[in-house]
This record gives structure tokens, sequence and C-alpha cells, in this order.
């Protein structure tokens, strides 16, 4: 049976908050196994014998939904997928080495044409790093998150929605999968 992965938008910021062991069982009421929490941003890995699609991130937002009483779009990935993202080094040693900040992930819900990846390199500030793969944007800030002066908010006007994970996190959860 195949382990996904549901990244979900907005959960436990703005004052809202979802206990995991809730969490976990609002996943078990859609049928799902093997259900646990990664950390506690909105991270839940599930086995399903479906692999994960659209019709099952739509099950999840509209389950999500009716139990919270709030939209929570959610991103899902395979755990092959995870552990893949987890072994990108899509940047440099250099830019890497020059920067303060920690590379993050950016999980999208398509894949971006050329003209809104152009738009979006286009937003980075000088010493802000973007890389494209797939449903992925890596971005390396020059110092922490909030130090940087890349416009989130536009961002996700011009790629969709999105919701952001530090790459370590990624590689802690792609340890646990295996």
């Amino acid at each position: 049976m195949p382990t996904c992965v549901a990244f979900l938008r907005g959960l436990n910021v703005s004052g809202r908050r979802v206990r995991n062991a809730e969490l976990c069982t609002y996943f078990e009421s859609m049928n799902f196994e093997r259900v646990s929490a990664f950390l506690a941003s909105g991270n839940v890995v599930f086995q399903s014998g479906r692999e994960p699609t659209a019709n099952v991130q739509a099950l999840i937002e509209f389950t999500l939904r009716k139990r919270l009483g709030y939209s929570v779009p959610t991103f899902l990935r395979s755990a092959g997928d995870v552990i893949e993202i987890s072994k990108k080094q899509p940047f440099s040693d250099a830019a890497t080495a020059a920067s303060a900040g920690n590379i993050q992930v950016a999980l999208l819900s398509t894949r971006p044409t050329v003209s809104a990846w152009e738009s979006a390199v286009a937003l980075a500030p000088r010493d802000d790093h973007l890389a494209l793969d797939g449903r992925e944007m890596y971005w390396l800030p020059k110092g922490t998150m909030s130090e940087s002066g890349l416009d989130l908010s536009s961002l996700s006007r011009i790629l969709g929605p999105m919701t952001i994970r530090a790459q370590r996190t990624m590689v802690r959860l792609a340890t646990r999968l295996g």
C-alpha cells in the first residue's frame, strides 16, 4: 500500500490550533491507514490504497474543511517524492556557503509554466536564489525568511497555491520514511 504525505497549509498559525492526535483521527476517518503526524506543522504520513492524486487531495480538503470550519490547502507527495526532495541540492556550494539562510522548499499544486516561472524569478531579491524542479520551488534566502524581501503573496499569485517547509524538515521526514 503506497505511503503518502499530506502537507497542509495554514494549520497551527494565526490562532488556529489542531493537535496531532486530532489531525490523525480525521485522516483515519477517511479510511487511511498507518496515519501519523510529523512535527506540529501540518505534515501527515499515511497509507492509502490510492496513489496521491487530485481525488485524494480533494477528499482531504473537503473533510478538513468540514471538521475544522476553514479551508486547508493540501499538497500531496508520495514517500518517494519526499525522499527525492530531501536529496536535492539545487544551489551551488558557493551560494549556500554565502547565505545565512536555510534552503526552503515550496510545494506547489502544479508545475508552473515557463512564463510564470520567469515572473517568479524576477521577484527574487538579488541575494536570494530560486530554483524549480517539477512541482517544487527551492528558495535560498540571504538570511532568515523574514529578512528576505521576497514577496510570498505575489509569488503565490504567480505560481499558485503553495506551502513551504525547510529542507531540513524534508530530510528528517525522508529519514523517517526510510
